[in-house]
């Protein structure tokens, strides 16, 4: 992400964190945090650290993270912050906050101690009943997130392939390829250098198995709707 597009991006997530917070407009303090099990993810000791530690420890560490991240997310936060981190005007919408040690900082601050305002809590603390290693998860998760803008440019094509999938008809040989490719070109608004598109997911589900495509073209189903 440019120098220019992460002050942009900035100056969005802080003006709709003011403006939230000034109009009192969400309200989280009613549901209880959900428990995450993040065994499968590496320890990262006792001390809150200020960067995301899962972010460049290999891509097998990396997909651990996002997968359990979604997990968790969806329990805790979709409700407040939108599914696939797309706000709907209630919460801040996090994929604006930088993969970097600023965003890392603000969203582990947050998470650990929640944030209250007039008596009203309007986001709870996790920290004490989800710990750090399910706050990194879910970072991990957030600031993987596409641009949609982006990927709404794929859409008529991603639908193609989803209905050749699910019908069985895809020639896997050439459809695996094209989705590596829109992958490739689709950023995240976060900075993070890989976005964890439906692109990215089909096409790491595809190995040319009947059960492998009917897979994919769920992912592209499940994403596409979401979207819209």
């Amino acid at each position: 992400m440019s120098s220019s597009r992460k002050l942009s991006a900035r100056a969005a997530l802080i003006a709709f964190c003011t403006l939230a917070g000034a109009g009192g407009v969400y309200a989280h303090g009613d549901v209880a945090p959900q428990p995450m099990n993040t065994d499968a993810l590496p320890d990262v000791g006792d001390e809150w650290l200020i960067e995301n530690p899962y972010r460049d420890q290999g891509e097998e560490v990396w997909t651990t993270a996002i997968e359990i991240g979604a997990s968790g997310y969806n329990q805790n936060c979709a409700r407040c912050h939108g599914l696939e981190v797309i706000s709907g005007g209630l919460a801040p919408d996090l994929r604006y906050l930088e993969a970097e040690e600023y965003g890392d900082e603000w969203f582990a601050e947050r998470f650990r101690t929640g944030y209250t305002q007039n008596g009203t809590t309007k986001m709870p603390a996790f920290e004490e009943v989800l710990g750090q290693k399910a706050s990194w998860a879910i970072r991990t998760y957030i600031e993987t997130r596409p641009d949609q803008d982006m990927l709404d440019e794929y859409a008529d094509e991603l639908h193609k392939m989803r209905d050749a999938l699910a019908d069985g008809s895809a020639d896997v040989a050439t459809v695996k390829p094209r989705l590596e490719d829109i992958a490739g070109k689709i950023e995240t608004l976060s900075g993070a250098p890989v976005a964890d598109s439906i692109a990215f997911r089909a096409a790491k589900q595809l190995d040319g198995s009947e059960d492998s495509m009917k897979q994919a073209a769920e992912t592209l189903t499940i994403g596409l709707s979401v979207a819209h």
